[in-house]
């Protein structure tokens, strides 16, 4: 799993490539957890290279969302595969990110 964080254009730009497993999730959210406090600023989520996300990804993505929500900030899933839009409608957070 590799991840990393582009601050490009006043956004955040997170990128997630790999599998998401429970034990990257752990690594992942290192990386990811400056994007708690967006401090106002929109955070995109690109995801054309993540291949599988755990229960313990979606929860990562969720406290990213609370977190720029509470700031006033937006964040956009973007060039989701199928496979991993699906997991997101089947718990329901398809309705509660955007995507692009």
């Amino acid at each position: 799993m590799n991840t990393k964080i582009e601050e490009i254009e006043g956004k955040y730009i997170a990128t997630l490539e790999g599998e998401m497993d429970t034990a990257a999730a752990v690594e992942a959210e290192e990386v990811l957890k400056p994007l708690y406090n967006s401090g106002g600023k929109d955070v995109i989520i690109e995801c054309q290279g993540l291949e599988y996300i755990a229960s313990s990804g979606l929860r990562i993505l969720l406290g990213i969302l609370k977190g720029a929500k509470a700031s006033g900030s937006r964040v956009v899933m973007r060039n989701v595969n199928d496979d991993i839009k699906n997991v997101f409608k089947l718990t329901g957070f398809i309705n509660i990110f955007e995507f692009e």
